[in-house]
């Protein structure tokens, strides 16, 4: 089985308009629906299982609901015209101890979809012009727009929901 690389070490060009944020709303917003569909079918050992002492489903699907705020207040910072954006937690912590093999899957569903439900919405409202705001990354000390920070996110969901869909092909062992 190919292996997803490595969060941390991709890189990202943003050499794309700004003109195309409709299609990345669109794909932010479809990400619950498309992370419902790969684990409705799966039993809780299935859920929960974790391999090589990395994240299990449940694990990954609850880090998707961990990183909402941080995405929240980074559009906040965008609309505020900070000069850099708000850092995240690069060891990941809130989803370490958030315990989620012990939540229930729905509780983590329903809260990433209502997350980022409200999130979608308040991009759906902003004027066009916001979308080509500029601030700085914190970790990738490069400037991005908002329209990037969406990108971002986007490509971060997939990460996930590929590392998901790997786990549920793995045989057991």
């Amino acid at each position: 089985m190919r292996e997803i690389p490595v969060w941390f070490e991709r890189q990202f060009t943003f050499a794309f308009l700004a003109d195309i944020y409709p299609t990345l709303i669109v794909r932010l917003r479809g990400t619950p629906a498309r992370l419902e569909e790969m684990v409705r079918d799966l039993v809780p050992e299935q859920l929960t299982h974790r391999f090589d002492a990395k994240w299990s489903i449940q694990e990954n699907a609850g880090h998707l609901l961990d990183l909402e705020p941080l995405w929240s207040a980074r559009v906040d910072d965008f609309l505020a015209g900070a000069e850099t954006l708000s850092a995240a937690d690069l060891t990941n912590r809130k989803t370490h101890e958030a315990r989620h093999n012990e939540r229930t899957l729905e509780g983590i569903l329903g809260g990433f979809r209502a997350a980022r439900q409200a999130l979608v919405e308040r991009l759906d409202s902003r004027p066009k012009a916001d979308f080509a705001r500029v601030s700085r990354h914190p970790r990738l000390k490069t400037p991005m727009r908002l329209v990037d920070h969406l990108y971002f996110v986007a490509e971060h969901d997939d990460h996930h929901l590929a590392r998901i869909w790997q786990l549920r092909r793995r045989p057991r062992r």
